[in-house]
């Protein structure tokens, strides 16, 4: 399967599961939303509801006569409420509308029941086609003939005249109920409007959850098929690398076998051929292996496994300078060191920096013509440490230089195959140097050579910390 496929498809299944989950998240969401504001509103209607009857009750509750037949009274304390079968006032005065003290008759309607559930009174604007006797459930919804939805609640009127004598014990103990209701028409179009907006959103919003997904899918897909390819790349520079000594020296050995017995006298240079080979796909094998051990240690590293410990980078400068004497002799390059005379210390593992300012050494040598010059100098400053390798070599273009620590990346392949180079040293380099948190650049021109600094973070020696300790003291006193 082509790889841009598979990871579409993966792409795709990783966006369409982030969609599916933040689309249930969001339902889940707007349903509890919904359900929180419905019923906090539906509990403040009711509680405004209860404080209506509330005021009502304790407004009427002093003015209530104790006879059965109360219709003069109820005239006068309720005027714009018509009586129980008689004609009804339906335009009462500004006083009359506010006897009350209800300030929306459009919304609320009363009726009132004696003890016995007998309607008594009731406004003009109740339902239509509401029964005469009493549902004594305190709270009822229902919807009336032309469609409308109806809340009222149901309480027991007390009066402050009542006598019930006591050779009457079946009397009821109140005067009777006071029902107020309102209409849920306003309640009912918030609702649908609420309905609307989340019918209306919630596509919307799955739509735009579904183009993020999409976007932020292949965000998190691009490092992944990046790094897919950079294995995809360095499998092929292997396989690469590995193929051309593998078929030399599988050709010298078959020319070995093949060569008749006149001409044994070649065999040992034909055997050197294949001891050459055989160190270069060793050294090829060693190289990719401390690569895979480097990466594993930077795990570890972070992890806290292994700690550094201080290494002097004067001694460590100084024999690298004295190994490679006897290769630039032979290849009449002129190589000089400057080294401070105080000590440089920095945490790190002395044999990977050891193999880091070796590889950056070597890479100068190599890509240095005969006469010239490799200079390596170590710097510090108050906070890092600088190790340079400075040469007078053939330099790198500007447009190579980012690739130049790619694994198996050579500028000049056939000059660096006759030295024997296959393309890891500066990779090595560069994974050394980020192990031990510092960083590595180059700065070249074609023709001018090459400048590879290192930065690397110090850590202060013994004497200077001494020093700094008796300074301390001393400011102290």
């Amino acid at each position: 399967m082509n790889s841009y496929s598979l990871f579409r498809r993966s792409r795709l299944r990783l966006a369409f599961w982030y969609a599916g989950v933040m689309g249930i998240i969001l339902s889940v969401s707007g349903f509890g939303i919904y359900r929180a504001v419905m019923q906090a509103n539906w509990a403040a209607m009711e509680r405004e509801i209860e404080s209506i009857a509330g005021t009502l009750h304790d407004s009427v509750e002093p003015l209530l006569p104790a006879a059965e037949a109360p219709t003069a009274v109820l005239q006068q304390i309720f005027p714009d409420l018509c009586l129980s079968g008689e004609a009804c006032n339906t335009t009462p005065t500004l006083i009359q509308r506010h006897t009350i003290g209800i300030s929306d008759r459009s919304t609320y309607y009363i009726r009132l029941f004696n003890y016995q559930g007998k309607l008594l009174a009731f406004s003009p604007n109740q339902p239509p086609l509401l029964p005469d006797r009493l549902n004594r459930s305190p709270w009822q919804t229902f919807r009336s003939t032309n469609g409308i939805r109806y809340h009222q609640f149901t309480t027991i009127l007390h009066s402050a005249k009542a006598r019930h004598p006591a050779n009457k014990p079946n009397l009821h103990p109140s005067w009777g109920y006071l029902q107020i209701g309102r209409t849920l028409a306003p309640f009912d179009t918030e609702t649908s409007r609420i309905q609307w907006i989340l019918a209306t959103g919630f596509p919307i919003a799955l739509l735009l959850v579904a183009v993020s997904s999409w976007w932020l899918s292949g965000l998190a897909m691009q490092p992944i098929y990046q790094s897919y390819q950079q294995q995809q790349q360095f499998t092929a520079n292997a396989a690469h690398e590995l193929r051309s000594p593998l078929a030399s020296l599988l050709a010298t050995v078959e020319a070995i076998l093949r060569l008749p017995q006149s001409n044994r006298q070649n065999i040992p240079t034909m055997l050197q051929t294949v001891e050459r080979q055989g160190r270069r796909l060793s050294d090829l094998i060693t190289d990719l292996l401390f690569l895979s051990s480097l990466e594993q240690h930077s795990l570890k590293q972070h992890s806290g496994v292994k700690p550094f410990q201080p290494c002097c980078l004067n001694d460590l400068v100084s024999d690298l300078t004295e190994e490679f004497l006897e290769l630039v002799t032979a290849a009449d390059i002129h190589l000089t060191s400057q080294i401070p005379n105080s000590e440089i210390y920095v945490l790190g593992d002395e044999s990977q920096l050891y193999r880091l300012v070796s590889n950056l050494i070597a890479n100068a040598i190599q890509y240095t013509p005969a006469g010239g010059e490799v200079l390596v100098s170590l710097e510090f400053y108050e906070r890092s440490t600088c190790v340079t390798v400075k040469d007078t070599g053939i330099g790198i273009a500007p447009s190579e230089q980012t690739r130049i620590f790619d694994r198996f990346y050579r500028v000049e392949s056939d000059r660096s195959r006759k030295t024997g180079g296959i393309g890891l040293g500066l990779a090595i380099a560069q994974t050394i140097t980020y192990l031990h948190k510092g960083q590595l650049v180059v700065k070249s021109n074609p023709g001018q050579g090459s400048l590879f600094t290192v930065d690397l973070p110090r850590i202060f020696n013994r004497v200077e910390s001494q020093v700094k300790s008796l300074n301390s003291m001393d400011n102290g006193e």
